[in-house]
């Protein structure tokens, strides 16, 4: 008795697959995307760079506030320096939201604005 051949899955994450993807992207008009990933790359790079260094200073008012807890007299000062450290917290990560927000907005405006340079539409 022969085998009958079993039907193999393709791995749409399978390197041919991804370039079989890409060229048919190019072939429907979109042109190159190879800036793309240029442009992805510093950006993440940038977004990683400025996520970093705001825990680092956060770290460093832990530290601070850690060190002001240890020193302190008594229970009112540590429940005062508690509620500076909890409100300068809020503000520092409210600020670094929107500096997240607009970082992504301008990226995303920066992308659009290539995209549109690359495939030769108007600008809207």
């Amino acid at each position: 008795m022969t085998k009958q051949p079993t039907s193999q899955k393709v791995d749409p994450l399978a390197p041919e697959r991804v370039w079989q993807t890409l060229t048919d992207v190019q072939m429907s008009g979109l042109g190159s995307l190879s800036w793309l990933g240029t442009q992805w790359i510093e950006t993440m790079s940038d977004f990683g760079s400025e996520w970093l260094s705001f825990v680092a200073d956060r770290v460093k008012e832990d530290v601070k506030t850690q060190h002001a807890v240890l020193h302190a007299k008594d229970i009112g000062e540590i429940q005062a320096i508690q509620a500076a450290f909890l409100q300068k917290a809020i503000q520092d990560y409210q600020a670094e939201t929107g500096k997240m927000v607009k970082f992504c907005a301008d990226t995303m405006d920066e992308i659009r604005t290539k995209a549109t340079e690359e495939t030769g539409q108007p600008k809207t």
